[in-house]
């Protein structure tokens, strides 16, 4: 009904136009909002308010003149003038019931639209280190972003799902040095583990990995491989007692390093992907930060900035003076002894999405990163890229409760939850409901408890119920041996007057609207909240009514209203990637 009157405005101003009652010049969005009091009707717009200074009318004269061109509207009962030049749409009073047969009718593609054709979006989301297990903390971010990605695509745009693999810095050799360590163990060596390591079981199964193929092949004395750390203790200086254990495993594996390196990289990836399309996650692309090297895309970064006039070498050192464009100080790309910052990774990563050809760009952080988006949006500005394009949602943190008591993370030492055991323990659809329940920039406290318990107050299962109830009653309709003429229903709407009945109409109604907002804004918890309400309405209903009566014609009605309102919470539900059960 908006892009109705959306589109009777536009023809009312063109035709004011053409009678050279108004400006061809005129610009201004045309914007159909509800009104909060029936009183008022059910839509309004104030375009005349926003374009009256450039018509040289008063808003109410200006009102008026495209209330009298506007041509005729399905279902528009009567447009009045209000205010200082509000223009307020009244509907027919059977213009609700109307939405049944276009949910029916449109099926799986109601509330799509095409909103978004011919823009390419990149989001990138989790991007976790490869170092570990992706713990719970990941969780929120990966429902987070595949929740976005799929409300866009709804929406008509072309999204790409990116994760970036960290596989070019200082953790991922803590990694393969943990794994060799793990590795000389197994094989008999004694010795202190070091502090700083990577030490959760998974470590043992890698290295076990390594024994399998490599048996001993790889083994050097623990006196020989702790040599390097005499003069340094761990627990004084546990950063300077990794790094030196690091370097002399590269010394004393020489080329072998990198078959310790490649096989963890290899599994702990295998293992985040094959983890993340159980949780319903999936990537078209798996960007290496390795290959922002090799295929020099890092230099090409520099170089840009350099021929653009923005970088300063100061004390050998390779400045980007990102203060002009925003950011608090100047950032280093590379060091005096050439080796390039992680800054310098990020510039490049971003100029290379922009050559990619995408028009938007999402990199979803985590609370930590906040810092980061200044300097990127800096560098963004600086290669004369619109950063109005670059959003960026920061992930808040997610704290566990398990019987009222917080449930302890920690990702080096491996104690922590991961987000296998979370899925298993709570079931996919709760994870990915409840981590998008909230606005993602609020700290949330997620009640593993509630996720798992069958009640109304757990908003995932009462959602689901809806779905089952409907499903329930249609098969009651066959058990009994009475039938559903649908057509029969369509043309018997009218008889829908409760006023059950009528929030429901007027919930489906507003389906396609918070589907798009849900979506152009990023924000999924919107589309939860109405799921809450129309779910909350179809129960109210469910209480109050029989479905089933002896009067064809209310029956065939009512059977009709409940079947859009399932074919509503399938399709929502399917966007969230919650399941849809018929029995519960």
């Amino acid at each position: 009904m908006k892009e109705s009157l959306q589109a009777a405005i536009t023809e009312s101003i063109k035709s004011l136009q053409d009678q050279s009652k108004l400006s061809r010049e005129l610009t201004s969005a045309i914007v159909i909002d509800r009104t909060r009091n029936k009183e008022h009707g059910d839509f309004t717009c104030n375009i005349a308010l926003n374009l009256a200074k450039q018509s040289g009318y008063t808003p109410r004269d200006l009102a008026d003149l495209i209330i009298q061109n506007l041509p005729a509207v399905k279902n528009l009962q009567k447009v009045i003038l209000a205010g200082p030049g509000f223009i307020n749409f009244y509907l027919t009073e059977d213009s609700a019931q109307a939405i049944v047969e276009t949910v029916l009718k449109q099926g799986k593609e109601f509330g799509r639209s095409k909103v978004g054709a011919g823009k390419k979006v990149l989001i990138e989301f989790v991007s976790a280190n490869p170092t570990g297990p992706l713990h719970v903390g990941h969780g929120r971010g990966a429902a987070y972003g595949a929740t976005v990605s799929d409300l866009l695509k709804a929406v008509g745009y072309q999204v790409d799902n990116e994760y970036y693999i960290n596989d070019a810095g200082r953790q991922m050799h803590i990694l393969a040095t943990s794994i060799w360590l793990r590795y000389l163990e197994l094989c008999g060596e004694k010795f202190v583990f070091p502090s700083n390591s990577y030490r959760g079981d998974y470590i043992y199964d890698i290295a076990k990995k390594l024994i399998a193929s490599y048996q001993n092949k790889l083994v050097v004395s623990a006196t020989e491989v702790f040599k390097a750390v005499a003069n340094i203790k761990d627990e004084e200086d546990k950063e300077a007692y990794i790094d030196a254990l690091i370097l002399q495993a590269q010394t004393l594996l020489g080329k072998n390093y990198q078959i310790v390196f490649k096989l963890g990289l290899d599994e702990i990836l295998g293992d985040i992907r094959n983890d993340l399309e159980e949780y319903g996650v999936y990537y078209q692309n798996w960007f290496s930060e390795q290959s922002l090297i090799d295929s020099g895309a890092l230099e090409h970064g520099i170089k840009k900035l350099t021929e653009l006039g923005f970088i300063d070498k100061k004390e050998g050192a390779l400045w980007f003076r990102s203060t002009e464009f925003g950011d608090d100080k100047d950032r280093v790309l590379k060091r005096k002894d050439g080796r390039t910052t992680y800054f310098a990774s990020d510039v490049a990563y971003h100029l290379n999405k922009i050559e990619r050809g995408y028009h938007i760009i999402i990199d979803v952080l985590g609370a930590d990163h906040h810092g980061y988006i200044p300097r990127v949006r800096a560098a963004m500005r600086a290669l004369g890229i619109n950063d109005k394009n670059f959003i960026t949602p920061i992930v808040q943190f997610a704290t566990l409760y398990r019987k009222g008591a917080k449930v302890q993370m920690s990702t080096r030492s491996g104690s922590f939850v991961t987000l296998r055991e979370l899925r298993e323990e709570i079931g996919k659809d709760a994870a990915r409901f409840y981590y998008v329940m909230r606005k993602v920039e609020q700290h949330m406290d997620f009640d593993l408890d509630l996720a798992k318990s069958q009640t109304n107050e757990n908003p995932v299962f009462y959602i689901q119920y809806a779905y089952a109830r409907i499903c329930s009653v249609l098969r009651q309709l066959v058990e009994q041996k009475l039938s559903f003429d649908q057509e029969s229903g369509l043309k018997n709407l009218p008889l829908l007057s409760h006023d059950y009945e009528i929030n429901l109409l007027k919930g489906l109604e507003k389906y396609p609207e918070v589907l798009l907002n849900a979506a152009t804004q990023y924000e999924p918890h919107i589309l939860i909240n109405y799921l809450r309400e129309l779910a909350q309405s179809f129960h109210a209903y469910y209480n109050a009514e029989q479905f089933i009566v002896t009067e064809e014609n209310l029956r065939n009605a009512r059977l009709c209203l409940i079947t859009a309102v399932r074919q509503v919470l399938a399709n929502a539900l399917i966007l969230l990637s919650v399941s849809t059960p018929e029995k519960m």
